[in-house]
């Protein structure tokens, strides 16, 4: 009887997935530099040296998607990726679904929320089976 939870029965899907999941912390680590301003605006007023945690956040996102695309400890990668989304999905998104006077920007907000716990959900994914077929643990 098969009792394994998770089975990769193809390694170019595991490639895809890998690929399309690390591929929006590529770019926004990117453009965490390229527009720095923007991302420094998006947080709240309140938080303290937001220009540090900007770039902070960029290294963390390009770091831990580069370990889970290549497979380079891809779990500490995932870790990585979760500690990034938890504050920013919650202090960010969370407090511009309820704070913005905008209600349009309130419910692109609440998109981005829900985006943001559906994208740790599969990054814990991630930490505990890794990424490929025959993943050791890490």
């Amino acid at each position: 009887m098969d009792t394994d939870d998770l089975r990769i029965t193809s390694p170019a899907i595991g490639l895809i997935a890998r690929i399309l999941f690390t591929l929006i912390f590529f770019l926004s680590g990117i453009t965490h530099f390229t527009a720095m301003k923007s991302y420094i605006d998006l947080m709240p007023a309140a938080i303290p040296f937001r220009a540090f945690w900007v770039t902070i956040s960029a290294v963390v996102e390009l770091v831990g998607a580069a370990m889970i695309l290549f497979n380079y400890r891809p779990r500490l990668g995932a870790w990585l990726i979760v500690i990034f989304l938890v504050p920013v999905t919650i202090v960010v998104h969370g407090t511009a679904m309820i704070m913005l006077p905008d209600p349009i920007m309130r419910t692109v907000n609440v998109s981005m929320f829900l985006k943001g716990l559906a994208m740790i959900a599969c990054a814990l994914f991630i930490t505990q089976f890794g990424v490929t077929a025959d993943a050791k643990p890490s």
